[in-house]
């Protein structure tokens, strides 16, 4: 997909604004410039040029300073990067809900392609159904070769404690979610959404992991028909080929129907979410996938076609010297229809694939309400240009923003800033996880896995097979706390001056 970024007449405003020679500031006789205006001018600069809601936000007005020294001594009221940053969101937590900074941007860049530091346990958090309080942690998965998949932590325990410490909504972050290596889960049982504590605990190690996406790819044969289903948890770069492999052995096994489980899916590179709608089609090569709306001054210095996404037919790669590395045919199925596992925790990019194919082809969708999250970012560095390789780069710090910049819609101008509901505003069954049976990943005994390959036999929307449970409230997911969090990407890698 292609990536649009401010050209060199934008970026002539800020000179406009700034006259930077000393008959403004003298930086060495009058104002001594620290690191940390440094980063509140990196800040400023980055959201002013790209910031979707950049003319909604006085502050970041191209007039609001009348040089230097006004802007730094402005954001001195301000006692972080992080406080000066939130001060220029528009309504941040209720329009603008996943801006944020990082202080580490290689931690960021690694957790796109799905490094972190983890023991290996992916978990969801709810509420105890007898408590306002006490919160336990339930096991989604574990990631290969990790301290959890040692020491054999597996899908569907539940975790009351840490450290022999009850878990509570106040407390969950500084247990299980910090950078401590070292930590002891206290196992429970689950008792109807009260667990109970059992005695058993493990002790596990967090190292830096690298998480393969695609946990789970295979063809189930059900009641004669062949079915793909991919498990998929990042739309991480670096799989991509790996992706385009796991297609092509759907391919050969000329599969009847595909299931794309994006239970967990908090989204990752639109790139990426443009590749796996061309693998599940391939009839609309060249056509048009999404939309994209950037502000007004990205619009301005661009033509209308550069913010069109078209179906690709090829994965292209180029190194940092704009050599091609990677070039290979997509393999795509030519379906007609598709069908998706999703939960709360499914969004951004993983949103823009069943969002963009519903304009052509037959998706139906199982699972719970996602995120809601139609709006992506771009990571901005401290550089003459915001690129990482841009011209002298501040290696004073590490700080990095991923503001929200553009806005991304379907063929027919259509997204879903409220989530996608299954059987409400797409065709399928609204079906939460019972997390007293959570069933094996890849198998008919996980549940939502077996209601699927039933509705694709049947069409029936209610089976016998499927117990009815009570659903409690889910407040937090361990993806959350990663740098890379539900985010939706693109890269900046021609931003040319």
């Amino acid at each position: 997909m292609k990536k649009y970024f401010i050209n060199t007449l934008l970026v002539s405003i800020l000179f406009l604004i700034f006259s930077c020679d000393n008959e403004d500031i003298n930086t060495e006789e009058e104002f001594t410039v620290t690191t940390a205006d440094e980063i509140n001018y990196f800040i400023w600069k980055g959201l002013n040029l790209y910031y979707l809601w950049q003319a909604d936000v006085p502050t970041l007005a191209d007039n609001r300073f009348a040089n230097f020294e006004d802007l730094y001594t402005f954001f001195r009221r301000y006692d972080s990067p992080e406080s000066t940053f939130n001060s220029l969101l528009n309504q941040p937590g209720t329009i603008d809900r996943f801006s944020w900074i990082v202080d580490d941007y290689i931690a960021l860049e690694n957790s796109f392609q799905g490094i972190n530091l983890s023991s290996g346990m992916q978990f969801g958090l709810r509420r105890y159904a007898n408590s306002a309080t006490n919160v336990y942690a339930y096991v989604r998965y574990v990631i290969p070769n990790s301290s959890a998949a040692t020491e054999g932590v597996e899908r569907g325990m539940i975790i009351s404690g840490v450290n022999s410490t009850q878990l509570t909504d106040g407390n969950f972050r500084d247990l299980l979610l910090s950078n401590n290596t070292s930590f002891t889960i206290n196992l429970a049982d689950y008792n109807g959404g009260s667990p109970v504590d059992n005695g058993n605990s493990i002790n596990l190690t967090k190292t830096e992991l690298q998480e393969n996406p695609i946990a789970v790819s295979k063809v189930i044969d059900y009641n004669s028909k062949k079915i793909g289903y991919l498990m998929y948890n990042q739309f991480a770069s670096s799989f991509d080929e790996q992706l385009n492999t796991e297609f092509n052995k759907f391919k050969a096994a000329n599969i009847d129907d595909l299931i794309i489980d994006l239970r967990y899916n908090g989204g990752g590179s639109t790139r990426t979410a443009g590749y796996l709608g061309a693998m599940i089609t391939g009839q609309f090569s060249g056509q048009l996938y999404t939309k994209e709306v950037w502000n007004s001054k990205v619009t301005n210095a661009w033509s209308p076609e550069d913010f069109i996404n078209n179906f690709p037919s090829k994965i292209v790669k180029t190194d940092g010297n704009n050599n091609v590395v990677v070039d290979e045919a997509i393999n795509s199925l030519n379906l007609q229809r598709v069908y998706f596992i999703v939960s709360g925790s499914t969004a951004s990019a993983s949103e823009l694939v069943i969002n963009g194919l519903e304009a052509y082809i037959d998706v139906n969708v199982l699972g719970t309400t996602t995120v809601g999250k139609q709006v992506g970012s771009i990571t901005l560095y401290d550089s003459d240009n915001l690129l990482k390789s841009g011209d002298n780069l501040n290696t004073k710090h590490t700080y990095a923003i991923q503001p929200l910049v553009f806005e991304i819609k379907n063929k027919n101008d259509v997204n879903y800033p409220n989530g996608i509901t299954p059987g409400t505003n797409f065709t399928g069954i609204n079906l939460g996880e019972n997390i007293g049976d959570l069933g094996v990943l890849g198998e008919t005994s996980d549940p939502l896995l077996e209601r699927t390959l039933n509705y694709i036999d049947t069409g029936l929307k209610t089976s016998g097979k499927y117990k009815t449970f009570v659903e409690t409230e889910e407040i937090f997911d361990s993806k959350l706390a990663t740098p890379a969090s539900n985010n939706m990407y693109s890269d900046i890698k021609k931003f040319n001056f």
